[in-house]
């Protein structure tokens, strides 16, 4: 697709493109759009630094579609040729969600550099540890250097802090030739309070639906079909030309769509057809916290089609009955009924009333027809992270037995597992919110609200650090020195051998809800994961040791802590597991 400055703007009633030091007049076209003239045509030519000045403005404003702002979301746009990378993918056939799984990182914190060259250095750890995708967390351009993303402005652009395009397609590139495929992670459902300027071009919001971040996104009042259009192209410019292989959509339960035809099953539609005509498997994954079977059931059937969501049931009730915390919405969780309901069901909120909420809420999922890879769980990830006050990860509260327990109950779950970066050894810098708005009042504004949201929750607030300041974030980087520490290394073994028993063993990806079967003690609290008809994930959550009846054919693959299997029994000493190999019927009871 050639370059192109045609902009829809049909709120101004003049536009004018600035392209390098040059004021040229667009021409209005039909639907909102403006067109240079093709006596300009030259002046489309990649590294062109252009804007848009409307209505007479004196100032100059980036493209709404700008592949890449080297100044900032509030600077010159700067014209991207995708085309012009020379790709050394040409062998990847691309990587269908279904059995695989997911590690998750953020740029700006995962090396030192906080760049997507940088990243590319630490691809081989991710590889050899046995993931089978990357998913990134937001890199549109945002305001200021240093954020978690969710604050993009700029969704066609790729921050240039973290490289800029031409460094993200040599990452995607990077990931395809040793075997990984990428997710990127988008927001649709809102945009960032510094730098958006769509609303000077179009009806991008609709101001009659008050959000958390201002007004909605416009899906369905006046000129909504172009809005719709905006996200549906940035979402197969992603897929096409930087060969994504899938997007995780970010709380889709914030797009407010009382469309015939919802924005998810339209995108869902169009990525199906891109894929067919790619030839090879593009997903997407949607963040929602409603337990609604429709996001993930066939189009066919009455669904949006899309292949996957994030499932915090799982996360919730592995981390409640882990740690014992039941407070907030943990409380309907802190039981292995509640685990034993969300391993073999999907979702334990079902229909249920949820306690935390005051009512009802989700909805029986179809276990009969749909496959459990469709949910994607994890024992930690960015949110509930960052939801702590102090940042802290799962290994701050955790042993390391408990943690290695939580990476055999995630991996070898029914569910698609997905590791934030640094869980895989046990990593112990936090993740912690943090952002660099240069504007004062609005960095005052973010440092403030964060007290405020914490305060409401009851936590210490001397754990809090202040967002906008730089330890927040440089207290977040990874240390990659750890990785060779004596009790990283054990916890890196674990994850390292969960994931190859998966790739090992076909009852461990085998996708059938029938196949899940759990038994447990709450006395004892011991907890029994049954995979098909050969494996079994056992494991002790108690400082007391337990006694399974086993049949002597059991063989361990995988031990944590004590264990040993002694006359047909599998001890299991404190805050332990293991993996077993069965035959059929080889557990005692076992129907």
């Amino acid at each position: 697709m050639p370059l192109s400055f045609d902009v829809w703007a049909p709120t101004p009633e003049r536009v004018e493109l600035v392209v390098d030091g040059q004021t040229v007049e667009l021409q209005r076209a039909e639907e909102g759009w403006w067109r240079l003239g093709d006596e300009h045509a030259d002046l489309a030519v990649d590294g062109a630094r252009y804007g848009y000045r409307l209505d007479g403005s004196e100032q100059v404003y980036p493209d709404p579609r700008s592949r890449w702002q080297p100044d900032g979301v509030h600077g010159l746009s700067q014209a991207y040729d995708p085309a012009g990378y020379n790709w050394a993918d040409g062998d990847w056939t691309g990587r269908q969600l279904a059995g695989h799984s997911i590690y998750e990182l953020h740029v700006g914190t995962f090396t030192e550099q906080g760049t997507l060259v940088a990243a590319i250095e630490r691809l081989d750890h991710i590889a050899e540890m046995g993931f089978d995708f990357v998913e990134l967390m937001p890199v549109n351009a945002f305001n200021g250097v240093h954020g978690w993303g969710y604050d993009g402005v700029c969704w066609y652009a790729v921050h240039d802090p973290y490289g800029g395009p031409r460094a993200y397609q040599r990452f995607v590139d990077a990931c395809h030739q040793r075997g990984l495929g990428v997710v990127q992670d988008v927001v649709y459902n809102h945009l960032g309070p510094s730098g958006n300027y769509l609303p000077l071009f179009g009806p991008y919001l609709d101001e009659s639906v008050s959000t958390p971040w201002g007004g909605a996104i416009n899906l369905t009042k006046q000129d909504s079909d172009h809005v719709r259009r905006y996200i549906i192209d940035n979402a197969l410019m992603w897929l096409q030309d930087f060969h994504v292989d899938g997007l995780r959509l970010d709380a889709v339960h914030a797009l407010i769509d009382t469309s015939a035809i919802h924005l998810l099953e339209e995108l869902s539609v169009e990525v199906g057809a891109l894929s067919a005509f790619l030839g090879r498997p593009l997903s997407l994954i949607a963040e929602s916290d409603l337990n609604d079977p429709r996001m993930i059931t066939p189009r066919e059937a009455g669904g949006y089609g899309l292949d996957g969501q994030w499932s915090d049931d799982f996360h919730h009730a592995l981390l409640a009955n882990v740690t014992g915390v039941d407070s907030g919405y943990y409380a309907d969780f802190a039981s292995l009924d509640a685990l034993g309901k969300v391993l073999e069901n999907g979702f334990f909120h079902d229909g249920t009333k949820s306690s935390f909420r005051g009512r009802r809420h989700g909805r029986r999922l179809d276990t009969p027809t749909l496959p459990t890879w469709r949910l994607v769980v994890c024992s930690d990830n960015h949110d509930q992270i960052g939801n702590r006050a102090d940042g802290a990860r799962l290994a701050a509260m955790c042993s390391t037995r408990q943690l290695q327990i939580c990476a055999l109950l995630t991996l070898l779950s029914p569910y698609t597992p997905m590791v934030f970066m640094g869980e895989e050894w046990g990593a112990s810098t936090p993740f912690r919110f943090f952002s660099s708005h240069p504007e004062p009042e609005l960095a005052e504004a973010v440092s403030k609200g964060r007290l405020e949201e914490f305060a409401k929750m009851d936590w210490d607030l001397s754990t809090i650090v202040d967002p906008q300041s730089e330890e927040a974030w440089r207290s977040s980087v990874l240390d990659w020195g750890e990785v060779d520490g004596d009790v990283h290394r054990e916890i890196a073994q674990t994850y390292r051998e969960a994931l190859a028993l998966r790739r090992t063993y076909p009852d461990l990806t085998d996708p059938r809800f029938e196949w899940v079967q759990t038994l447990f003690d709450p006395d004892s609290h011991w907890f029994q994961l049954d995979r098909g008809e050969t494996m079994s994930v056992v494991v002790n959550f108690d400082a007391d040791p337990v006694e399974i009846e086993l049949e002597d054919s059991s063989e361990v693959l995988l031990r944590v802590g004590d264990v040993q299997i002694v006359e047909g029994k599998v001890l299991l000493g404190a805050y332990s597991g293991a993996v077993l190999h069965l035959t059929r019927d080889a557990l005692v009871g076992r129907s």
